[in-house]
């Protein structure tokens, strides 16, 4: 372990769990945000200044511009598994490590990408409303009638370890019909296993009673689900969306939910949260939440300690645990010198 007067620095930007916090100390010294407050990008900025490293959570944005700012930086540990909040080139070029937390939360995220699909299909939320408002009265035949889960397709975008997972719960709990499309084919075992085949964009979108959004989020995934997309989905079908917002285009989305293009949406993530488009908030049929997928105790708890193994692995033991960019490092420590 480093002797005090030699240890890394850390910034923890934002508020965590007590025992995470605790031992961070053991290595580093910690400079937390205790109050959880919303940090501004000169804020971090001007704190990183002196640091070693950073526990993020995914909303930092680390950039060309602030890394410059930061000579000392050598690590940022995100405690998601997303990482968009990363100029990973930057980064690299900088000769700061980006991490992530994959695994951890891949059944837990599932769980929830599944109770959302539910959710809308049955049309939980209006009916909860309906019923807080004093409004049921009586019982009537098609009253929140919704739409099939069992022995339906789903359609799932993006066939990682979440998206498989989601398969898996559909195909062998639920007797779904599932088709997936991504950007490359998985091998024929592991298709076999989620009983899950793999079609076209359009053929998933034209097909599919329920598409499910599990794609990561990148330029040329933006807006991933728009409006010529919403307009090839079947009227009755839904649209789930666990991903990452800008998958999908909340103004087409929240168009189509007015005008009963599709039948209804659940969406954990949404363009510029936590504000989510007013549009959306005047539609009925939305299933909305705060971007909790991942939102158990016990997955919260691993993702942070995921986030402390790098940070220690990294500035400790000299190696991370789950690393992003450490071949970019690696082709700068062996470019010649100009």
């Amino acid at each position: 372990m480093p002797t005090l007067a030699s240890r890394p620095r850390i910034l923890v930007t934002r508020a965590i769990f007590p025992e995470v916090a605790q031992r961070l100390s053991e290595h580093f010294d910690v400079e937390s945000n205790g109050d959880d407050a919303d940090w501004s990008a000169d804020e971090i900025a001007r704190r990183l200044q002196d640091k070693t490293g950073a526990l993020t959570f995914g909303l930092e944005r680390i950039t060309a511009p602030l890394l410059a700012q930061c000579p000392s930086l050598k690590i940022c540990s995100n405690m998601t598994v997303g990482y968009n909040n990363f100029d990973l080139d930057a980064m690299s070029a900088a000769g700061v490590l980006g991490t992530n937390a994959p695994d951890v939360l891949t059944e837990t995220t599932a769980d929830f990408g599944f109770a959302l699909m539910m959710a809308t299909a049955r049309r939980i939320t209006e009916s909860e409303h309906f019923l807080r408002a004093g409004l049921w009265t009586r019982w009537q035949y098609e009253m929140f009638s919704g739409a099939e889960i069992h022995g339906s397709t789903l359609g799932i975008i993006g066939m990682g370890r979440i998206g498989q997972a989601i398969a898996r719960r559909g195909a062998l709990g639920f007797g779904m019909k599932v088709v997936y499309h991504n950007r490359s084919r998985l091998d024929a075992a592991l298709e076999a296993e989620c009983r899950a085949s793999y079609v076209s964009k359009e053929e998933l979108l034209t097909t599919a009673d329920h598409v499910l959004l599990v794609v990561p989020y990148s330029a040329t995934s933006h807006h991933t689900i728009g409006a010529p997309e919403l307009a090839l989905m079947k009227p009755t079908a839904t649209l789930i969306n666990i991903a990452r917002g800008g998958i999908v285009d909340d103004v087409a989305l929240a168009a189509a939910l007015r005008d009963k293009r599709i039948a209804a949406a659940g969406l954990d993530v949404f363009e510029g949260e936590p504000k989510v488009h007013p549009d959306l908030l005047a539609v009925p049929n939305v299933v909305l939440t705060p971007h909790i997928a991942s939102a158990t105790v016990g997955t919260r708890r691993a993702m942070a300690m995921l986030a402390v193994d790098n940070l220690i692995g990294y500035l400790v033991h000299g190696k991370a645990v789950t690393p992003l960019n450490a071949s970019g490092l690696a082709t700068r420590a062996l470019a010649p010198a100009k």
